[in-house]
């Protein structure tokens, strides 16, 4: 949810989720297929594993059954694990889904002049329809049609700091309004599967390089525990279970999560997590390796419950934003040391600028002129990006910061703006440089009437920036009639 939007915090306490023994993730490049002394089935020739830590036994096996447990032991007397090398090959760049693959013209190039012409009546598309943009000339394609999908209430994208789409594109996360999360095909925008696991603010995040996988929490963090899902085969596993290390610091331990607005480091090995105890007391923040299933920091919060917390992409800071004294701050991973944002918590996300260094990218609505800023993480400086406080104005906004691998650049999307007439940067959907005097590319104009949260656009972008998902209620006005529609840009498209 965004900043001051209320979300559900009930559940059964900690004491009631039964404790499990911890599985510990496979490194990159490796998956985890069998515990010690179980079989498992190799499709193909393959190289596997057997040991624990820095501690293995390699070997080349044909295709076929294989038991658990190699000699010579390479840890006798320890628990050990079979684990499969994966195949390594670089993420394919995605390409223009079949509807916008033929559309753009050579010589394309985006808008960055800064004006204010009116919103153009435009029909609602139909599902899977490439329409042009009538202002800015954009592929537009209507992801979803909640009603004929059989998704109930709306089929929104959830989050602007959540990516809506895996590793190569080829899949869409879409929320429903009875709190299920459903698959949809990228590129056919056929709804591929309701997911069994993730339930209401479960927290999906796409695994970095694996398009089926993706990692969520139990509803609202409530038994800390993170679980890794398979989308195509539906398996899942627990890659880490908190509990026991969080309660031994603090007792009343009861959940962790990020309180649905974080993430992981871009190559999703370094998390943070904000821990709540009973009754929803803040009791600290932690940070955790992935790869070795360690806790690297503990922090307490002394009852300052932030408003979430998130890792930066590369995974150096975590920050905790909130509203009480503590403001929000950039940490270390091992919480030695601090950086200040900003004096509360905002709209906002964590991105890599043009150098591939972490930036708080937010809207500080305590500045003269509204700005749109970013502060340098290992620096602490600041930039301003551009001022929202135009002609007595002003406006609602969210940052996504998720176009990793198109480092320098952040999607803004603008909603319910007041106090004047309209201005260059409303109901837009925006492409922002990271430096100052910025080039700002507009995308398209969303078309959501405000009627409450769930018809905030809340634009995400995909890793290399070529796809921007969004809501719209198509300026029916309902609250609920949500349904997602992508922008798709050329690979080039960013100058």
């Amino acid at each position: 949810m965004g900043c001051g939007d209320a979300v559900p915090e009930g559940g059964v306490p900690a004491e009631s989720i039964p404790e499990v023994v911890d599985s510990t993730i496979a490194p990159e490049g490796w998956e985890t297929v069998a515990n010690q002394y179980q079989s498992f089935t190799l499709t193909q020739p393959s190289t596997v594993r057997f040991g624990l830590g820095e501690t293995w036994v390699t070997k080349e096996l044909a295709a076929g059954s294989v038991y658990c447990f190699f000699n010579p032991d390479p840890a006798p007397g320890k628990f050990k694990t079979c684990q499969r090398k994966t195949q390594q090959n670089p993420v394919p760049e995605p390409a223009l889904s079949p509807a916008c693959a033929t559309f753009y013209p050579s010589g394309f190039a985006l808008s960055s002049a800064r004006q204010a012409p009116a919103v153009p009546a435009l029909a609602k598309p139909a599902k899977g329809v490439a329409v042009s943009e009538p202002t800015y000339k954009t592929c537009l394609v209507r992801a979803t049609d909640h009603t004929a999908d059989g998704v109930s209430g709306f089929a929104r994208n959830d989050y602007s700091r959540r990516q809506a789409f895996n590793s190569n594109s080829t899949k869409q996360l879409v929320y429903a309004l009875d709190g299920y999360w459903h698959v949809y095909d990228a590129n056919t925008r056929a709804r591929l599967k309701q997911l069994s696991g993730p339930a209401g603010d479960a927290e999906p995040q796409w695994h970095p390089t694996n398009p089926d996988l993706l990692y969520y929490l139990p509803t609202n963090g409530i038994g800390m525990k993170l679980h890794e899902l398979n989308v195509a085969t539906g398996a899942t596993r627990v890659v880490g279970d908190f509990g026991a290390r969080l309660k031994a610091r603090w007792p009343a331990a009861m959940a962790a999560w990020t309180k649905a607005e974080g993430s992981p480091s871009a190559d999703g090995r370094y998390w943070c997590f904000m821990v709540d105890a009973t009754d929803w007391v803040s009791a600290g923040v932690f940070t955790w390796d992935r790869d070795t299933n360690t806790i690297l920091g503990m922090y307490d919060t002394h009852g300052d419950r932030p408003d979430h917390v998130s890792m930066s992409p590369s995974g150096n800071y975590c920050v905790v934003s909130g509203d009480g004294a503590g403001g929000t701050a950039a940490f270390s991973r091992d919480f030695s040391t601090r950086t200040q944002l900003l004096g509360i918590s905002q709209h906002s996300d964590l991105a890599l600028d043009a150098n591939g260094e972490d930036v708080y990218v937010a809207i500080d609505y305590g500045s003269n002129e509204g700005d749109v800023f970013m502060v340098n993480l290992r620096t602490g400086v600041r930039t301003a990006l551009f001022a929202t406080y135009l002609s007595g104005t002003a406006t609602a906004l969210h940052v996504s910061g998720k176009a990793f691998a198109r480092p320098g650049w952040v999607v803004v999307s603008t909603y319910a703006d007041g106090g004047g007439s309209l201005q260059w940067l409303h109901r837009k959907l925006l492409a922002v440089q990271l430096k100052a005097n910025p080039t700002v590319y507009t995308l398209a104009h969303h078309r959501s009437s405000p009627n409450g949260y769930w018809t905030t656009p809340v634009a995400s972008v995909n890793r290399d920036f070529t796809r921007v998902v969004f809501n719209s209620n198509w300026g029916n006005g309902s609250d609920t009639d949500v349904d997602t529609y992508v922008v798709e840009l050329p690979a080039n498209a960013l100058q």
